[in-house]
């Protein structure tokens, strides 16, 4: 089984990748989606937050606030650190077992979509990495379109707060250019699929 990490810059979109890529018949290990499981009340990463931050990140519902611990990450690089370091260990222990599952599934690939692949250290647990790219003004655009609450400052900030586009496309096995349509990325990622799981030219 060969296992791909699909990273990219915020609003580049990864998730176009993802999704054509369980269209190929992929096993998609998505980070965030465990992140979000974990998260749930009483699992491992609710407690965790809970027991270091307190009851300011619950909402009234009893559920993690994640805008609050959003305005933790993106304004306090320290504090930033310590959320990954609490929950960075949780969430690759999740990844490492689907990976079982999915091995034992005789799947022909797995992926990896992992946001922060190259800065978690988890690029290690792949034989390539794929980065999903587009132009910073571009990316910029997509980013205001999808959240239109967020301002451009605050847009700007969430890129910074990553590792530069640039670093990661230059540290990767492939690099998608997503700047053209739907359609385009798709038919590209089709071509990768044949081309570096199948091995055909």
């Amino acid at each position: 089984m060969k296992i791909i990490g699909l990273t990219g810059g915020i609003a580049c979109g990864k998730s176009t990748v993802s999704k054509a890529l369980r269209a190929l018949g992929a096993c998609i290990i998505d980070a965030d989606a465990l992140a979000h499981e974990l998260s749930q009340p009483n699992q491992a990463l609710f407690n965790a937050y809970v027991q270091r931050f307190g009851m300011a990140i619950v909402t009234p519902g009893g559920t993690l606030d994640r805008a609050a611990i959003a305005r933790l990450i993106f304004t306090d690089p320290t504090m930033r650190a310590e959320v990954e370091q609490i929950s960075h260990p949780l969430i690759r222990r999740a990844v490492e077992e689907r990976l079982r599952m999915a091995e034992k599934e005789q799947k022909r690939a797995a992926v990896l979509d992992v946001p922060l692949l190259f800065e978690a250290g988890w690029d290690a647990l792949a034989d390539e990495v794929w980065v999903v790219a587009l132009p910073p003004e571009e990316q910029l655009t997509r980013l205001l379109a999808r959240d239109k609450t967020m301002s451009e400052g605050e847009a700007r900030a969430r890129i910074a707060a990553q590792m530069p586009l640039a670093e990661k496309c230059a540290r990767a096995d492939v690099v998608i250019d997503n700047s053209g349509t739907k359609e385009e990325t798709r038919d590209y990622v089709g071509k990768l699929w044949e081309e570096r799981i199948f091995g055909r030219a």
